[in-house]
């Protein structure tokens, strides 16, 4: 396994974090291999990443890669295919995130894969056949189908051979995308009464290690007199077209001339071969009059620029080639993608400001103004949404949160792109705020005054005091309690009891009022926080 990891780290406001860390390993590995040690290129240690809901996260993507928690690792999941991940382009790598809660960081991992040898070149066809005059010049060239090779690099096409050589040999030419293209050049004349019929073998090589080929036939049969080939009036003709034009449409025109007359100057215009199959689903070319057609639908995010081989035949058997280069112009057919990457709907009223409650992360195909994004959230709430990084955003607290003003909050976040007209997307985070014992009880009324007939019976009930607390649940669970004092060297207690619950005062004893006109006491209502809060009332008692 190939491994290479870069590490970097950077605060986002008050709790988030980022980082990054390459990998590199070769495709094709088994379910199970290893990719990377991320608890030790973290720094973390395996117990800090079990405790803080270490998780992998690919957004829209296929799942390739799992993180194993028990052992700090990244293992592959799924069977890893190069070329069905990324085709011809290099480097291919696979773009996620490790986020971590408490407080929230997440990191961003890119794993690159490695090309091996498990693809021969493959010609589309196994054979093919030319009809080439015995008068052919020396130097005359036929164009031959290319091979196609899904890997890439060394791994990919390398070269040609041709046997037997005796008559012809091969001529290489690049081309824009990477290839190379393939002509069969005469080196020695024909003679069709010496041989008829010429029998070839094309073998494509790759340079892998081993080495892999594909080969094609070639069954040249010689013909009388046709002395000129086709000519393309230009080597390269350029065309454009937006994504959303329709089916049916010409794109260019394409046109070669033969100096000679009859069957041998009749033209016939053909797409050969590409490396990507596609083209030939999404164009088709006017054998007569090379006009070439728009026959699929083609799509910017998926490619941006197409080349179209053609060739020009005579009745011959002679050719000559040329490219069509199809730039795709991007329209704005992609909304912006909102993904919430850590999903918190609870906050406490006491947190501090700009404290980090969410990351979002923003994604949109299009290109160029069309695929610049911004992100708002509704107005007249306590919170901000921040660019943190290319693509993401932030969501953060904004001054003091009061439970009891707000207990919940819907935030509506909006991105809307740039292009003409914008097309745009939302989504709606639900957060909770959850109560902190920061209100006292508070009594209905800032003074008591209590009277009872003297005489009365012990235990009964003289009136009831009563008090709220703005706060919830058990910071609001109130318990009425008498504060310790003496009346005439006597404990209180000995006069009246209160209710812890209820707040109800009740008499102790029988009461004369030629021994005792009046006292007051006080009564404490505490609340069940932690640590509580409780406020004092006074009780004016008049006995009488």
């Amino acid at each position: 396994m190939r491994r290479q990891v870069t590490f970097f780290t950077s605060l986002l406001f008050i709790s988030a974090s980022f980082g990054q860390i390459n990998y590199s390993i070769d495709e094709e590995m088994r379910v199970g291999s290893l990719v990377g040690n991320i608890a030790e290129d973290l720094g973390i240690g395996v117990e800090r990443l079990k405790s803080r809901s270490a998780r992998v996260y690919f957004g829209d993507s296929k799942q390739y890669i799992e993180l194993n928690k028990d052992r700090g690792v990244l293992l592959i999941k799924e069977r890893i295919d190069r070329e069905a991940l990324c085709a011809q382009s290099v480097p291919c790598a696979l773009h996620f995130q490790i986020i971590l809660e408490n407080p929230i960081e997440f990191y961003k991992i890119i794993v690159e894969i490695v090309d091996i040898n498990d693809n021969a070149p493959a010609f589309e066809k196994g054979d093919i056949k030319f009809k080439i005059s015995e008068s052919a010049v020396i130097g005359s060239k036929f164009d031959l189908e290319r091979a196609v090779d899904l890997d890439v690099g060394i791994n990919g096409l390398q070269t040609y051979l041709l046997l037997p050589s005796d008559n012809f040999a091969l001529k290489f030419h690049n081309q824009a995308d990477g290839s190379r293209s393939v002509e069969m050049v005469l080196k020695q004349a024909l003679d069709r009464e010496k041989r008829e019929h010429l029998p070839l073998v094309l073998t494509a090589v790759d340079g892998g290690e081993p080495q892999m080929s594909g080969t094609m036939q070639i069954l040249v049969t010689v013909l009388d007199a046709n002395d000129n080939a086709p000519v393309f009036t230009k080597p390269e003709y350029q065309a454009t077209v937006a994504e959303n034009t329709p089916k049916g449409k010409v794109v260019t025109v394409v046109s070669a001339s033969d100096a000679d007359h009859g069957a041998y100057g009749k033209i016939t215009y053909s797409i050969r071969n590409t490396m990507d199959d596609s083209t030939r689903r999404l164009f088709s070319i006017n054998e007569s009059s090379g006009e070439v057609t728009l026959i699929g639908n083609v799509d910017y995010e998926k490619a941006r620029t197409y080349q179209i081989n053609v060739r020009a035949s005579d009745d011959g058997g002679l050719t000559d080639s040329c490219k069509v280069i199809v730039d795709i112009v991007d329209v704005n057919d992609n909304s912006p993608v909102i993904n919430v990457m850590s999903k918190t709907n609870v906050l406490s009223e006491d947190v501090k400001s700009e404290t980090v409650v969410t990351i979002i992360n923003i994604h949109d195909q299009d290109d160029g103004e069309n695929g610049n994004v911004e992100c708002t959230i509704n107005s007249n709430i306590p919170f901000l949404l921040k660019s943190t990084d290319s693509n993401f955003y932030s969501l953060v607290t904004d001054g003091d949160l009061d439970r009891e003003r707000t207990s919940e909050y819907n935030i509506t976040v909006t991105c809307s792109d740039e292009g003409v007209p914008s097309l745009s997307s939302n989504v709606t985070l639900t957060l909770f705020i959850s109560d902190v014992n920061d209100n006292a009880p508070v009594f209905e009324r800032s003074s008591y005054e209590a009277y009872i007939v003297e005489n009365n019976t012990p235990g009964v009930s003289i009136f009831t005091l009563k008090a709220s607390d703005a706060d919830w649940n058990q910071n609001a669970r109130l318990s009425y309690i008498l504060e310790d004092s003496s009346v005439n060297g006597v404990p209180v207690s000995s006069y009246v009891s209160v209710s812890a619950d209820s707040g109800v005062i009740h008499a102790v004893r029988s009461f004369d009022y030629e021994q005792l006109k009046e006292f007051h006491f006080r009564v404490r209502a505490q609340d069940g926080g932690s640590p509580p809060l409780s406020s004092n009332q006074n009780v004016f008692f008049n006995p009488g």
